[in-house]
């Protein structure tokens, strides 16, 4: 039995295991803390461009092994590239997977980012909710009167955008990809 052969056969018993734990990367420096919780102990601030491992998701958090460590960091603090076969054969995930081993033809691949999405919160999250008073002063800091955000604009070149509202009665179109 070759490599190729014994390779398959694993595959095909325990698809599972095969894709199990897959790499990201941190997209900006972040804080991997104890647990999933923004109240967690950080263990280590990871730069930006971190290779992790995923062993778990949970939430908005995922669970990860970097600079052996193992922590929680943000979901939306990881980029995870997938690679996509691009081939002329049909034959559906089957074939897909005998190309990966080098069973027949030959695909080009491309490298893209994929994306995570994280929906708003759960009654069991509302009924749990308190209040933050540090969260909501930190918030307000970031506060600008007219005069600021007009000179900010001014500096920064922007310019003034009229646009008409809509009409009495009339809906504003869904947002692309939302349900």
């Amino acid at each position: 039995m070759n490599f190729r052969t014994l390779a398959l056969a694993f595959l095909l018993a325990f698809p599972a295991a095969a894709w199990a734990q897959e790499q990201a990367f941190t997209n900006r420096s972040t804080e991997l803390k104890e647990r999933g919780a923004d109240d967690a102990r950080t263990i280590a601030t990871l730069p930006e461009n971190t290779a992790v491992k995923v062993v778990s998701r949970g939430g908005g958090w995922t669970q990860v092994e970097a600079q052996a460590q193992k922590g929680w960091l943000r979901v939306f603090h990881l980029r995870f590239p997938a690679a996509i076969e691009t081939s002329s054969s049909s034959g559906g995930a089957l074939s897909g997977l005998t190309s990966a081993l080098g069973f027949g033809r030959q695909s080009s691949r491309e490298t893209t980012i994929a994306t995570t999405g994280v929906r708003g919160l759960s009654p069991e999250d509302l009924k749990n909710a308190s209040p933050d008073p540090a969260a909501l002063a930190k918030l307000q800091s970031f506060r600008a009167d007219k005069p600021t955000a007009e000179r900010f604009a001014r500096d920064a070149k922007l310019a003034a955008v009229a646009i008409d509202p809509l009409p009495e009665g009339a809906a504003a179109a869904p947002a692309k990809g939302r349900r």
